[in-house]
């Protein structure tokens, strides 16, 4: 445990979370107290951090809540959800991702709050990069779907606010997600493969950008403490990116099993998911999505501390079939 001289309170949204279960045990070693903010009483939060049970969070007084807190990690967001399209989709998603952060910024503004860390996505800028063409802070932001488009506007809110109130905001914009008790796309995969099924998928040739939770959370407490931090926003990875069959390959190695991959054609693989309904899953499993993460590197000195293989072993570590 560090020696902590004077405990620091930081407010963690999304409390039960996935980032958060790997965020707040992290933060707690570094000499913070936290509050881990939840809906219910059923929340499961980290040992050690008191949890707070808030519900809807646009009905919360923050202004008595944020009393003895010094920084805010908001990680609580209306992430993707199947069969949720349309405008009051959207209304939902901009209520949830956009009207939260923006409402609690404002609270951390007036209870002089000295960091306030909102993690975005990098759906923020859109769904895919030329293979050879990685994204950086100065590339332009299309977003495709109503997440990526509620994260944006959440971002430009907090930093509009921002340039008013002198609230010390970062931004950090994270790839694909994946550690222990990882959900959607990495769980199927890791179904995939502890049953044996052949994956049609030997013939894909993409790269894309992978961020281990582990390295999140070292990168959000790095944003907690160090005074560059503030005012950027920053992309992250790994730093080593990998194509969809070469996930596949480690994975099944971090499980101890044999990746069975197939050839076929990306446009015949494409054709087929159309025809199930299944055509963004493929898009995201064979096409790129590469950022370049230097500039966190570079201005703050941060190093991931953790590599995809061993990302990968926990990950596969913590995977229970269901």
């Amino acid at each position: 445990m560090a020696t902590v001289h004077s405990m620091r309170t930081a407010l963690v949204t999304g409390g039960a979370g996935f980032v958060a279960q790997h965020v707040i045990p992290m933060m707690m070693v570094r000499g913070w107290a936290v509050r881990a903010a939840v809906r219910t009483a059923s929340d499961f939060v980290p040992p050690g951090a008191d949890a707070e049970i808030l519900g809807d969070l646009l009905d919360v007084d923050w202004d008595s809540r944020l009393r003895g807190v010094s920084a805010i990690v908001h990680l609580a967001a209306r992430a993707h959800r199947m069969g949720e399209s349309g405008p009051e989709a959207e209304v939902r998603y901009r209520r949830d991702n956009v009207d939260v952060a923006v409402v609690l910024a404002r609270a951390a503004a007036r209870a002089n709050i000295s960091r306030f860390i909102f993690v975005s996505s990098v759906k923020a800028m859109g769904e895919s990069t030329p293979i050879d063409s990685p994204w950086n802070e100065q590339s332009p932001c299309v977003p495709v779907d109503a997440y990526g488009r509620t994260k944006l506007a959440a971002e430009r809110g907090l930093l509009d606010d921002s340039a008013r109130s002198g609230l010390p905001v970062v931004i950090l914009r994270p790839p694909l997600l994946y550690g222990p008790r990882v959900k959607a796309n990495m769980q199927r995969l890791l179904a995939w493969i502890d049953r044996g099924l052949p994956l049609p998928l030997a013939s894909v040739r993409n790269s894309r950008s992978l961020l281990y939770v582990g390295n999140l959370a070292d990168a959000i407490c790095t944003c907690l403490e160090h005074p560059k931090a503030v005012g950027q926003t920053f992309l992250l990875s790994d730093g080593e990116d990998l194509s969809t069959p070469e996930l596949i390959r480690r994975l099944a190695q971090a499980r101890g099993r044999s990746a069975v991959l197939l050839p076929m054609p990306p446009q015949s693989l494409l054709w087929f998911a159309r025809l199930v309904g299944r055509s963004s899953e493929a898009e995201r499993l064979m096409g790129s999505l590469r950022i370049d993460g230097t500039q966190m590197r570079s201005l703050l000195g941060w190093m991931p501390p953790f590599t995809v293989d061993a990302g990968l072993l926990e990950t596969a570590r913590g995977f229970r079939p269901s």
